[in-house]
Order: structure tokens, then C-alpha cells, then sequence
């Protein structure tokens, strides 16, 4: 199942990741670097909603900020 959100909607999802999900977006990106080394994007939307228990839409939000950061820190 893919899901774009607008820029709108991803940042209101970033906002409330700390009190939604109990954790800093910085510890998820932690999680996702020491977690499997999964290829695809959806393959780590997928781990982080199954092994985490987070909803969908924060799951590909966290990853979808998680590629920005890396990409911007290369």
C-alpha cells in the first residue's frame, strides 16, 4: 500500500511523531540505522509499522524524513 502525503499533511505527521509514537524522530532514524538493511522504502515502512506497532502514515512519514536527512547529510 503506497501513500503520498502532501508536504502539509507530512509535516503535521512529523510534529506529532514525539507524542504519538512516545519517541523523538532522531531515536526513530536510530532505529531505522541499526535495524535490517532493507532495500526498498516500503520494506522499512513496513518493518517499523510491524516490528513497532506505529500506524501506516507515521511509519512512511519517519522514512520518508529519515531519506531527507541522509540525503541531506551525504
Amino acid at each position: 500500500m503506497s501513500v503520498h502525503h502532501s508536504e502539509e499533511i507530512h509535516r503535521n505527521l512529523i510534529e506529532r511523531v514525539p507524542q504519538v509514537t512516545g519517541k523523538q524522530l532522531s531515536e526513530w532514524f536510530h532505529e531505522i540505522d541499526k535495524g535490517p538493511s532493507f532495500l526498498r522504502f516500503d520494506e522499512r515502512v513496513n518493518w517499523l509499522r510491524d516490528e513497532h506497532a506505529l500506524p501506516h502514515g507515521y511509519a512512511y512519514a519517519i522514512c520518508r524524513e529519515h531519506e531527507r536527512h541522509r540525503v541531506s547529510h551525504e
